[in-house]
């Protein structure tokens, strides 16, 4: 694969920043490196590879000659760029919530779905929601190697999926509760030090909420089970990075734990750390900064029979997002050198 002109629109933001990371990690082949956020952010210079490489205001201008482009500024930014960016030519990575249901915007975790991806070269690819890819990463090899019934997830979110104003406000109020003075919050509903409550994104007149809405249907549609019954409580804790879930599955046949252990052991993407007689169980402070995600505490599930009930946490940050949006790219473009001629011809999409 030779170089690609990339850019990054929401450079300056925490998964941007992680994008840029991950670039470089993977030795992402980049022959020109496009750096975009908002107006106010125009004129910084952020340092990547040994350089120091100037941010540009996101406008439709500035999108034009590149082969790939992630978003990572919202739905609205999304929105209103990521057609142009495509129109122009590029592959768009978008991070946001603006496409994922769209019914011709394949919606990607590659070691779950990637084939989906075989020669698109430009378009909108959505990248799922962060809780979503963790859960998804573990559903996977057993809708494969059993079959999936329902599934009850309760969800453990760290203060970073709400955004770095949402870490600073877990600081301040901390330093404020440790001091004993009052605090009000505002990036969070409610203060989060010393902390947890049941209120991630908006409340739905059902009862549950917009982030509990995305982990069901993006399931469906990632997994290709439009039927899947998944129960979601999420709920933001006192952590600064790193999303954990607790996960109970009713299988269509039986798996017993060891067997499970082994299924996640030989899945892409996790890892079982799971010896709770030696204290060893996945835990944000060791999945911080990682790409794994960490699969532990697996037992038979004494609600469903057969099933089975585990614990995982991933870094939101990076495989719940900036990571699985390099895969995507990786699966596309790696996909298209190794293609047939006429398998590279690319689809237009919305």
């Amino acid at each position: 694969m030779s170089g690609l002109r990339v850019g990054i629109v929401g450079a300056t933001g925490a998964v941007g920043l992680d994008l840029l990371a991950v670039l470089a990690a993977r030795a992402f082949p980049c022959s020109e490196l496009r750096l975009m956020a908002s107006a106010r952010s125009a004129g910084r210079r952020i340092a990547h590879a040994g350089g120091a490489h100037p941010v540009h205001e996101a406008t439709p201008e500035a999108l034009a000659g590149l082969d790939l482009c992630f978003f990572s500024a919202g739905a609205a930014v999304s929105r209103a760029l990521a057609p142009v960016a495509a129109a122009h030519g590029a592959l768009v990575v978008d991070n946001s919530s603006a496409f994922r249901m769209h019914p011709e915007v394949p919606l990607v975790v590659p070691e779950c779905n990637g084939s989906v991806l075989a020669g698109d070269t430009r378009g909108i690819v959505a990248n799922p929601n962060c809780s979503t890819i963790l859960l998804c990463l573990a559903l996977a090899p057993l809708q494969r190697a059993t079959g999936l019934g329902r599934v009850v997830v309760s969800t453990y979110q760290a203060a970073s999926g709400a955004g770095a104003r949402a870490v600073d406000e877990l600081k301040a109020g901390t330093r404020a509760s440790l001091a004993d003075e009052p605090f009000v919050p505002s990036a969070l509903p409610q203060s989060l030090a010393f902390n947890l409550f049941p209120h991630v994104d908006v409340f739905q007149p059902d009862g549950f909420t917009r982030e509990e809405d995305k982990m069901l249907y993006e399931s469906r549609k990632i997994l290709g089970l439009p039927q899947l019954a998944i129960e979601a409580t999420c709920v933001r804790v006192p952590v600064e990075r790193c999303h954990a879930e607790a996960v109970t599955v009713e299988l269509e046949r039986p798996l017993d734990p060891a067997a499970a252990r082994a299924l996640f052991a030989a899945a892409p993407g996790l890892e079982v750390v799971d010896d709770p007689g030696a204290r060893l169980y996945p835990m944000p402070v060791t999945s911080s900064g990682r790409d794994p995600v960490a699969v532990g505490r697996v037992r038979a599930s004494r609600v469903f029979v057969p099933g089975l009930t585990f614990w995982l946490v991933g870094d939101q940050v990076r495989k719940g997002a900036a990571l699985n949006a390099v895969q995507i790219a990786e699966r596309v473009f790696c996909d298209m050198a190794a293609a047939p001629a006429e398998r590279r011809a690319p689809r237009d999409r919305a």
